[in-house]
């Protein structure tokens, strides 16, 4: 099968949306669950679609990214959906956490 550059466009956003929502609805999952398990959370993925943005040309904010993804304001999520982390989900995050790409392995 061969997809034209536009078709792949096309179902790589209907994708994005798909996981978007996906996330959105699965509040119970915490982000640093998905750090611990998949290495991105939310803010990852609202960090990403900024940089997509700004690299063809838009000027995003953090806070306009993250309303993207988590389809409210961040303040607003937090307050209902974070819960406090345990410390064995930190002691995971802090080994796990991805490391700058300067910083050894």
């Amino acid at each position: 099968m061969s997809l034209s550059r536009e078709q792949e466009i096309e179902i790589e956003a209907a994708v994005f949306r798909r996981l978007r929502d996906h996330l959105r609805a699965r509040s119970d999952v915490q982000n640093i669950d998905l750090m611990n398990l998949a290495g991105f959370c939310r803010n990852c993925l609202s960090n990403w679609y900024r940089e997509a943005a700004e690299a063809s040309g838009e000027t995003m904010s953090k806070e306009a990214s993250r309303e993207i993804v988590y389809g409210m304001p961040y303040d607003e999520w937090r307050a209902l959906h974070q819960k406090e982390a345990g410390d064995d989900k930190l002691a995971a995050f802090e080994q796990n956490r991805p490391k700058d790409e300067s910083e050894p392995r």
